[in-house]
Formats: structure tokens, sequence, C-alpha cells
């Protein structure tokens, strides 16, 4: 059936029916707006879209994986200030001929993702569209805790990594060879591994700035730099390549080490600590902050590409 035999409000019951209500949601789908609870007074918000044929396609991810990678984008940016996401509002902009059954799957992606840290999609809208585009906005809370902006960093703060980079840059390679394996390289780009909880972790051992990493570690590493007006040094070696990446990028002729510091979708947290500071678990350090501009790597200028720009 498509969505269009469905009928807008038969789309709609079909999805609301798959979704899951968390603890912070107090009234959900059904009225002209949810309620959600905000124990903290103060509400983090934050918005994401993805378009298919520029942030996915159908033929190379699932409804169900593109639910996934949609809620990540979103709850990342909710933990990369430090706080815990409660609730996700969606837009579902579609072809007439789409399947349903892709619509239930997309909700189901989406309400398992949120389900990771607690929180619920509350509420949305649908659109007929030519191109199909999911949008989705995150809402967050603090609990108390002071946030964690990009403009906090200073000389002599430690630079630190939670979570893992490159796996999805290079499963997007593999996928636009041609190939589906290595597996655990494609499925990290149908579906990121986020390390939720080292947000606030890290907001909570004093972290001094931090971001997402979703368009490439350099590139949002600058964003860091610029907003705290400091230089960033990365350690090279503070990054493995894995057998797998290995191997895939001497059989697709690609520097790892392109992956690694420029490849995004994989929603790791980057921030920054003062020195001595006894690192929250999950977190590893991987450079320093020190007096200057922009973003070096081994002391020296990154020769290869920076990461994801939308426009460029």
């Amino acid at each position: 059936m498509s969505i269009a035999e469905a009928g807008e409000f038969g789309l709609i019951a079909r999805v609301v029916a798959r979704l899951t209500i968390g603890r912070t949601t107090l009234l959900g789908p059904g009225d002209d707006s949810a309620i959600v609870a905000a124990p903290d007074g103060r509400i983090v918000a934050s918005t994401d879209v993805l378009v298919e044929g520029r942030h996915f396609r159908r033929d190379w991810s699932s409804g169900t994986d593109v639910g996934h990678r949609a809620a990540a984008a979103n709850l990342a940016d909710i933990a990369a200030m430090g706080a815990v996401p409660t609730a996700l509002l969606v837009g579902l902009c579609a072809p007439t001929d789409l399947d349903i059954g892709w619509a239930e799957n997309l909700a189901d992606g989406l309400s398992a993702e949120a389900a990771l840290v607690g929180a619920s999609v509350v509420g949305g809208d649908t659109s007929a569209s030519p191109t199909l585009t999911v949008a989705v906005t995150a809402l967050g809370d603090l609990g108390g805790l002071k946030p964690v902006l990009r403009s906090g960093a200073q000389p002599g703060d430690l630079i630190a990594l939670a979570g893992r980079v490159g796996y999805a840059a290079a499963g997007y390679t593999v996928l636009s060879r041609g190939f589906r394996t290595p597996k655990a390289l494609v499925e990290a780009y149908r579906r990121p591994q986020v390390p939720y909880e080292a947000g606030p972790a890290a907001a909570r051992a004093g972290a001094t700035s931090m971001i997402d990493v979703s368009d490439g570690l350099l590139q949002d590493l600058g964003h860091l730099a610029k907003a705290s007006v400091v230089g960033l040094d990365v350690r090279s070696d503070a990054f493995k390549v894995t057998g797998q990446m290995l191997d895939a990028a001497t059989a697709l002729g690609v520097d790892p080490m392109q992956w690694l510091l420029a490849g995004g979708d994989d929603h790791a947290l980057a921030a920054t600590f003062p020195a001595g500071t006894e690192l929250p678990p999950g977190w590893s350090e991987i450079g320093m902050v020190h007096e200057g501009t922009g973003v070096t790597v081994d002391h020296k200028l990154w020769s290869g590409p920076l990461g994801w720009d939308h426009f460029r």
C-alpha cells in the first residue's frame, strides 16, 4: 500500500501506533501539541534534516536504518551540550507512491533510537513532496548542569574523544564503490553508535567545550577552535586503524587517516578538559589546546580534506 492509498490520517495512525512513550512525555501524539517534562527549567533544542539522495539512499539503507540515523543525528547534538535527550518531533515529506511500510519502518527506527536514551517521538507533521525528506527536532534537559558550549576551551586543556570516528565514512566509501562488505563498516554508516551518556558525563567532569562530530573530526574541532579563539593540535598516534578498515582502505586506494580525521556521520563527541582532569569512562585523550588559531595534526597543517560541507 502506498501512503496515497492510506491517506494522511491513515499514515499518521499507522506511525503513531508503532511509537513508545518515554518517561519525560506527559502528553504524546494526538493533540495539537505534545507536552514534555522539563525539570531543569531550561530546554535544549536542536534540529536536523535528511534528504534522500543527499543524506541517504533507499537502496543502501532500510527505513529503519534511516530512522536510527535521523534520530541519532539530533540526539547527539543534545548530548554534546551535556544534556539528556527527552523528545523528538518529526516532519516527513514523501512522494505519494512511497510504500507505507517504509514509513512504518522509519517510525520503528526513530522510536528505537530515542528509546536508547529514554526519549520518545512526541509529534510531528507530514506532507506530500517529490523528494523524500525527514526533518527531526530534538529536545533535551540539562538536569541542573551548566551547558557545555563550543566557546570554553582554554590553552593547556587536553582534547578528548568519546565514541568512534572513521567507520561511517569508510562504510559510505564501500557502498559508493558498489560493495556491501565489510559489514561492520557498512552497518556503521547505516546506524551510528552514539556515546550518548558521554555528554552529560563530560559536563559533570568539567569539560570546557564540546561538540558532536557529525561532519568530520578536524572540521568540527575547527568550530571549537574558532568559537574559543584557540588552536588545537591532534595526535595521529591517538587513533587506531582496525584490520577491517585497513583492508578496506587498501582495496579501495584510500588513506584510512582520511576517514578517521575527516569522515563524518559517526556522531562521536569531542571535548576539551582542564589539564589533569580524570577523564570519564569512554573518553580518551587525542591532543592539546594551545594559544593560536585553527587545527593541526602532529603540529602540522593537514593536507587532506577537513570534512563535509553541505553546499560544496
